[in-house]
């Protein structure tokens, strides 16, 4: 009995299925309506990675492929009459919907094959800008697309096995094993993108909100190559479709709210950080409230997480943008990098030392003033770290003249904060390269203003002095209590 189920859950396809082409999602040219027979697949969905493509509205619908083994190479587009290519293009888009295992590299070779061979041939035809294709292709086309990028993303590593979190920068990226096909997905989808040829009146009812979203998720995806693509073509595509451009920046804030806030766990902030460099880059000045909201809300608060480090260069190129648009945000952003100042690992600190010399750099002298006094507690924290990378890199900001200008116009204020990290650096520091540069610093400072100079080092004489005096006063106290309790544990022995 129980064979008999299992024989009747699987039927086999009857020859009329097979090549009913409604059945597939390939209806007559132009239908937007997919087959009706139920997808067999069933997609569960990881947290946190890219589920199947969920079209909206306007969106290319997916398609389902026919079953496998019905592959068969396609005669070339210069073989056949101008006249033809649109029907043949869209036949070849057909094949390319075929979805092959490439954990089995021995399984369907001529077919892989004959699939790659047709995306060369689509991506040539796109490029070469032979024939503008129809409206109909360019939805079959991006249905195509869809059925090849989206998908879910496999799990990372930690998230396979229940084991503690590792450092990103540490762990092997996945690679993707479909990606000898998903490469000219990719390509095809780019150049159709920057292609002239290509109405963005047409291509946005395709190219949708939808459409970006689910871009939006691959990000997540391992392979560095594929995250290389992504970054290209949506950049491509906020240049060219207005229409997407708040859309965009408001899906990619959702995305470093929740890196921040939730998960703390993400492949391609770095890629995404790449490319609001470039939108940073062409704002129009005065700056709209939603980008300095933008800048206080999402990209300081990336200072926070613990693999900052992944995108540190990505995240403070941004920064400096910022700074370097609106010279009045200075203050702000270097408010921001002291209130998520790591306090116990270095090497955090090293990095945010480097950004705050590129902010000072674009810094004017009246934002300075305003940061001046916390900024400078900082970094003479900084210049008494037992960790002689964050002491030298903290030293390292005097050799900057643009910030060895603003310290010497507000020197009356910055000398006395760092004068006592200075003289305790020179007397006791372990380092002998932070101990040569903390003598030169003071030095500079002697040569700027020596009545001020002096001025510091008489205070912090008298109170060293005052310290001293403190503590010769605690020793006697101790004294005196010792004395006292042994004279009594003497009384007591002679009275027993």
């Amino acid at each position: 009995m129980l064979k008999k189920i299992m024989k009747g859950g699987h039927r086999k396809p009857s020859k009329s299925d097979s090549t009913d082409p409604s059945l597939y999602g390939f209806g007559p040219p132009g239908s937007r309506n997919p087959g009706s027979a139920p997808t067999p697949n069933v997609v569960v969905n990881h947290a946190s990675r890219a589920g199947p493509y969920t079209p909206g509205p306007n969106s290319a619908v997916p398609v389902v492929p026919p079953p496998m083994g019905t592959v068969e190479p396609l005669p070339l587009f210069r073989d056949v009459p101008v006249s033809e290519r649109q029907n043949l293009f869209m036949r070849k888009l057909q094949i390319c919907c075929f979805q092959f295992d490439f954990s089995d590299t021995l399984k369907s070779v001529r077919e892989k094959e004959i699939k790659r061979q047709t995306l060369l041939e689509l991506v040539d035809f796109i490029q070469s800008g032979s024939g503008k294709i129809t409206e109909m292709c360019q939805e079959e086309m991006i249905k195509m697309v869809a059925i090849n990028i989206f998908r879910c993303l496999p799990p990372a590593s930690h998230e396979n096995t229940g084991q503690e979190a590792t450092d990103p920068e540490e762990e092997e990226p996945y690679l993707e094993p479909s990606w000898p096909h998903l490469q000219l997905v990719y390509e095809l989808l780019l150049r159709y993108v920057v292609s002239s040829d290509t109405d963005t009146k047409v291509a946005k009812r395709y190219i949708d909100h939808s459409f970006v979203l689910k871009l939006l998720d691959l990000f997540d995806s391992e392979d560095p190559r594929e995250r290389e693509y992504l970054k290209t073509i949506l950049h491509r595509i906020y240049g060219k479709f207005m229409v997407h451009r708040p859309f965009i920046r408001k899906a990619i804030n959702n995305i470093f709210y929740r890196f921040i806030y939730e998960t703390e766990r993400h492949s391609g902030i770095g890629e995404l950080l790449e490319i609001l460099g470039s939108i940073i880059n062409g704002f129009a000045l005065p700056m709209k409230e939603e980008h300095k909201l933008f800048l206080v809300r999402a990209l300081i608060p990336l200072h926070k997480p613990k693999p900052i480090a992944v995108y540190h260069q990505q995240l403070s190129y941004c920064i400096t943008q910022f700074v370097e648009k609106d010279y009045k945000l200075a203050d702000t952003v270097i408010r921001g990098l002291l209130k998520y100042w790591p306090l116990t690992n270095c090497q955090k600190e090293v990095l945010f030392l480097g950004e705050l010399e590129e902010v000072l750099e674009a810094t004017q002298s009246a934002e300075f003033q305003r940061c001046m006094v916390p900024l400078f507690r900082q970094i003479a924290r900084c210049l008494n770290s037992s960790h002689f990378q964050v002491a030298e890199r903290a030293l390292f900001l005097w050799n900057n003249e643009h910030i060895v200008s603003l310290i010497a116009q507000n020197r009356q204020v910055v000398l006395p904060i760092i004068f006592e990290a200075m003289e305790r650096n020179i007397q006791s520091h372990w380092n002998q390269a932070v101990h040569g540069l903390t003598v030169n610093v003071r030095k500079m400072f002697m040569e700027m203003d020596a009545e001020l100079f002096d001025e510091c080092q008489r205070q912090f004489a008298e109170k060293e002095a005052r310290a001293r005096e403190v503590e010769e006063q605690r020793e006697m106290t101790w004294k005196k209590l010792a004395d006292v309790a042994a004279q009594r544990g003497g009384d007591d022995m002679v009275t027993a």
